[in-house]
């Protein structure tokens, strides 16, 4: 593993890159961002996360970004869309593949994933372009998920009209694959969140394929992806089968 290395100045602005035993030309990387509902949250304990997809050949990307109450939305979503072009512009040095880089994220790092993938101002302001992107992984995210009822989920959207908060607002055709994955028993986001996305994508014809694991949690979900735990749910079989199925060769 390489620990904090900077995609932009500020504290908040570093990431960590797990890099699989095995390096092949083509490797995929996933870029992943972790939840903690905008107001916490640290790369250094999603390390079962890096360690999960390494030990399959793939290459992760785990990013700090900066949370409220420092920032409101959108300010994290341009630091994930700094940490994405990052990783295109650098990952050959780590031995992955620009041209298999997929977009990932759990709860609130899962809409910070989605939403850089359906609102592309945000790569390209950035300096990137969402034709980069060969797939995004959302697991147990909010996509959907109006009215705002906690008072501080409501301040952190506060700064901007809340139709543009809502990543299910900017599906459109064309966009790339989505893996959707909840758990039925998830009491922190609503699995109708996924539901709701999955049949909007499918509407425009894209290709989406969704997920949901009877009896399992949000935080659950999560720990299925670590070693001990992975006789939970097929989390991590799941998400590799996405992620090879989408690698391109080329």
């Amino acid at each position: 593993m390489v620990k904090d290395v900077p995609y932009q100045k500020g504290d908040r602005h570093k990431l960590d890159i797990y890099i699989p035993d095995q390096i092949a030309i083509g490797n995929p990387v996933v870029v992943f961002f972790y939840g903690g509902s905008w107001k916490e949250g640290s790369k250094d304990d999603y390390l079962f996360v890096g360690q999960a997809f390494a030990s399959r050949g793939i290459i992760v990307v785990i990013a700090d970004y900066r949370v409220y109450p420092e920032v409101y939305f959108p300010s994290f979503m341009d630091d994930a869309a700094h940490a994405y072009v990052w990783t295109h512009q650098h990952i050959r040095e780590y031995g992955g593949n620009p041209h298999n880089l997929f977009l990932a994220g759990h709860s609130a790092g899962a809409y910070n994933a989605v939403m850089l993938t359906l609102n592309t101002a945000y790569l390209k302001t950035a300096g990137g372009s969402d034709d980069w992107i060969r797939g995004t992984l959302g697991i147990a995210g909010p996509y959907d998920f109006l009215p705002l009822t906690d008072p501080k989920i409501i301040d952190i959207f506060s700064k901007q009209e809340l139709s543009t908060t809502q990543p299910i607002n900017f599906v459109r055709p064309h966009l790339p694959p989505f893996l959707l994955l909840t758990g039925d028993d998830d009491h922190d986001v609503d699995p109708r969140n996924s539901h709701r996305l999955a049949q909007k994508l499918l509407s425009k014809a894209n290709d989406v394929q969704e997920i949901i694991y009877p009896g399992l949690g949000h935080v659950g979900i999560a720990l299925a992806l670590a070693k001990g735990f992975r006789g939970k749910a097929p989390v991590l079989n799941d998400c590799v089968n996405f992620i090879l199925h989408h690698t391109t060769t080329g």
